[in-house]
């Protein structure tokens, strides 16, 4: 699994704890996503930045800015991971 789809991944899981299943019913919506949730396959399958930015946006028009700070919180330790300069802008 490349790091954009573990990010992708970390945010649905925390988001999940907080709101349930609407993270993941949310995520299925997100263009060049693609979700296995029973088997937490998550596939990105485009510009990875672009996808994290568009779900965490989702999340944001929903629930407000601190659905984007659990967001960072759950790709913290993996943005180390991301090639320089590809950091997605909701997550800086």
């Amino acid at each position: 699994m490349d790091v954009y789809s573990e990010i992708v991944e970390r945010i649905i899981k925390q988001q999940e704890t907080i709101i349930g299943p609407v993270a993941i019913e949310q995520a299925a919506h997100i263009p060049n996503l693609e979700l296995d949730w029973e088997n937490h396959k998550v596939t990105v399958k485009a510009d990875g930045a672009k996808v994290i930015d568009r779900l965490v946006q989702q999340y944001k028009e929903l629930f407000g800015k601190i659905s984007v700070e659990v967001c960072r919180e759950a790709a913290e330790p993996l943005i180390k991971k991301l090639p320089e300069g590809q950091l997605p802008k909701s997550l800086a």
